[in-house]
């Protein structure tokens, strides 16, 4: 069968970081190498028992033909009618320590039980690698976060089309809770509606932060959005795996001056940081544009500014700053991005008159320029109530 990835990138990252074995134990990289897989047993929750569900893909440098799966004891009825490319599988466990093991095993088959291994530290159980340090004493584990992350940095023409689809869903769902909201819903309740709306457009809801004026706080509550008001709706729900997150703002009847300059500033700064983006630009160019556009702003100490990677997961690769919200080494802050990464451009201001004021714009690097999914309504929607 055919493999679903650039197994000729994957070799090159891990010759590179002197990987001789890869396991993938996440259920997004799981989903990911063998395109599109995921048990729907566990869909959902891993608990079950003493333990919890772990597969675990075994990729060795070079030879697809000798990688292995380790799945559930149930999998084996989903693979007879969803088959995937992995040679080797075993479906015969329900222990997150046992599947350590077996994988142990496995390796040792292959003849690496002394060669370098790269794990998912920041996702694998302790028992499994407790397991895997015991049966495998003199093997090297290092990190499989890089690999995995530049793997699927740059997106496939297939990718690119869920993450168009969620992202038009998303704005959608929004738009038409925002619409039809009357004065004195809670934002509690607009979020369980974005919830259904996400849902039946056929995607998998996650969350929905949700603001009214001159509130900042974002979490769903019993406050209710009032005339005069301004609703900051910020939601991401996934298709087939891949995410969607953008964020729109409403204000139940006419904006005032101060809500328009606002929002302009905000538009303003997105509008920099759009236009930057391009192949070869760095993560760090990107933000000098927004920060100078941030610096002639009248409310310029109320702003902030983040871009980021998208994908299968919140905060990818490309890592295009290490001083946003979310902490963590901006790879691509000194790297080019390449045609096919997927960014998310975010600008956020609190004024304590009008409260939470913010778009976030989901964006495609394409030979060219820019695409932008998702882009309607990126100026106040004006509802009734």
């Amino acid at each position: 069968m055919r493999i679903p990835f650039d197994h000729e990138k994957i070799n090159t990252l891990m010759e590179n970081d002197g990987v001789d074995l890869l396991l993938a134990s996440t259920k997004d990289n799981i989903r990911y190498l063998t395109g599109g897989f995921v048990f729907f047993f566990f869909a959902h929750k891993d608990a079950i028992g003493v333990s919890r569900y772990l597969p675990i893909l075994g990729y060795p440098k070079g030879d697809p033909s000798k990688a292995f799966y380790i799945g559930n004891a149930l999998e084996g009825w989903q693979h007879e009618v969803e088959p995937f490319w992995v040679p080797n599988v075993r479906n015969d466990q329900w222990h997150s320590g046992t599947t350590g093991k077996e994988a142990a095993n496995a390796i040792r088959e292959l003849g690496l039980e002394k060669g370098t291994i790269a794990i998912e530290k920041g996702f694998l159980p302790a028992d499994a690698y407790d397991a895997l340090r015991e049966e495998l004493p003199d093997a090297k584990f290092t990190d499989a976060l890089f690999i995995l992350e530049n793997l699927r940095s740059v997106k496939r023409a297939d990718e690119l089309a869920l993450l168009k689809e969620a992202s038009n869903h998303i704005i959608g769902s929004m738009v038409t809770v925002m619409n039809s909201t009357l004065a004195g819903t809670t934002t509690y309740e607009i979020a369980e509606r974005v919830r259904k709306e996400e849902t039946q457009r056929g995607l998998d809801f996650e969350y929905c932060l949700t603001c009214t004026g001159p509130s900042f706080n974002r979490a769903p509550s019993d406050a209710t959005w009032k005339k005069g008001n301004i609703l900051s709706l910020d939601s991401g729900g996934n298709l087939h795996g891949y995410l969607g997150d953008l964020c729109r703002m409403a204000v139940m009847g006419e904006p005032t001056s101060l809500m328009k300059d606002l929002l302009g500033e905000v538009q303003a700064i997105q509008a920099a940081a759009r236009a930057a983006i391009r192949p070869g630009i760095t993560g760090n160019e990107i933000h000098e544009k927004a920060f100078a556009e941030k610096a002639k702003c009248t409310h310029n100490n109320e702003i902030k500014f983040v871009a980021h990677g998208m994908g299968m997961i919140q905060h990818e690769a490309p890592r295009l700053s290490s001083d946003g919200s979310v902490p963590y080494p901006g790879s691509h802050a000194n790297r080019p991005i390449e045609a096919g990464m997927v960014l998310s451009v975010e600008t956020d201001l609190k004024n304590e008159e009008v409260g939470f004021v913010k778009l976030e714009d989901t964006v495609v690097v394409t030979e060219s320029g820019f695409e932008a999914y998702g882009d309607d309504a990126r100026d106040w929607v004006q509802v009734e109530g």
